[in-house]
């Protein structure tokens, strides 16, 4: 998988784990990678490597697919999650910002996806997830690099799931939107913002995410996930009110994505060169985030619940009729 040593990454990374997966993962970060991966290895006495990883260079996440599949015996599941962003308003924007953020976000997804590609088709088989995020459908204010890089990845994605059922190839594609998470990105991406940046409330546990990647990757035949109540309220209110949606945005946008705290704009960014994050890998806003998803569980388990509806319905119907006929 890509950028695991923190965030959402790291959260899927140990699930994965946890659940009984050979995993790799592939960082810019070196030090921090590392490290990651040996914590892992030695708390769920799994097998988790490294390997340093720049998703910007095609060449080398093809050599980090090589090294990968040699040294697992091949690649399952190959997880596309590296990222970054700018917090800014379009006007100070500049292009190579948003080249940057597009060859990060969206082109390195594209990298990962070919080279993993590359290494399934002669075996026949394999699952590529993509961590999207609510923000491939409904752009917002300030993230209009990230939206756009986030929008580029679904488009990629319809295009891929239907060549692959063309081919008739047991390889499937699958996108697990996600809401805002707490992790590190709000305090290391380069930022304009006069105050701190924040994700839109309400936050959530990467770890809520992880689990529906993780989730994901037993279950290869569902096509996308919505992870939380905001992510479904986003894309639904996106499809049948997009006007409206600008309007609220254009008022609400600008103060839902900032902290009371003034921004030093002289902090260190990982626009261009990689920052560390913080030791234990998540945000700042763990007092406030979400540990549970009931949406989630419910779209997780929605076979049982048709079944479980479907059975007490049957019930309630032959009693209507017993009692018909007394």
């Amino acid at each position: 998988m890509t950028g695991g040593s923190r965030g959402i990454g790291l959260a899927i990374a140990r699930r994965l784990a946890e659940a009984g997966a050979s995993v790799v993962i592939g960082d810019i970060l070196e030090k921090d990678g590392a490290e990651a991966a040996r914590v892992l290895s030695r708390d769920l006495r799994a097998n988790v490597q490294f390997t340093v990883l720049d998703v910007c260079d095609s060449s080398n996440v093809s050599r980090f697919t090589d090294e990968a599949a040699a040294s697992l015996g091949g690649i399952d599941i190959w997880v596309n999650n590296a990222m970054t962003s700018v917090f800014s308003p379009i006007s100070e924007m500049l292009p190579e910002e948003y080249e940057r953020v597009t060859k990060v976000t969206y082109l390195g997804c594209v990298h990962g996806t070919l080279a993993a590609l590359r290494r399934m088709r002669p075996r026949g088989k394999g699952h590529i997830i993509f961590v999207g995020s609510a923000l491939a459908y409904r752009g917002i204010p300030l993230q209009s690099a990230y939206c756009a890089a986030k929008h580029a990845i679904q488009g990629f994605f319809d295009s891929l799931r239907c060549e692959l059922i063309h081919e008739g190839v047991d390889i499937h594609a699958t996108m697990v939107e996600m809401p805002a998470l707490n992790t590190p990105q709000f305090g290391w991406v380069k930022s304009r913002l006069p105050k701190k940046a924040q994700p839109v409330p309400p936050i959530y546990a990467p770890e809520v995410g992880a689990q529906a990647v993780v989730w994901a990757a037993c279950h290869p035949h569902r096509r996308e996930i919505y992870v939380g109540i905001p992510t479904v309220e986003a894309i639904l209110g996106n499809k049948w009110f997009p006007g409206l949606l600008d309007h609220y945005l254009a008022r609400s946008g600008y103060d839902s994505q900032q902290t009371p705290e003034p921004e030093d704009p002289a902090r260190p960014d990982n626009l261009w060169q990689p920052v560390p994050p913080p030791p234990h890998g998540r945000g700042a806003f763990t007092n406030r985030e979400r540990r549970v998803s009931p949406q989630l569980w419910t779209s997780l388990h929605k076979g049982w619940i048709a079944g479980a509806f479907a059975v007490a319905l049957g019930i309630f119907l032959a009693r209507m009729g017993n009692r018909e006929r007394s």
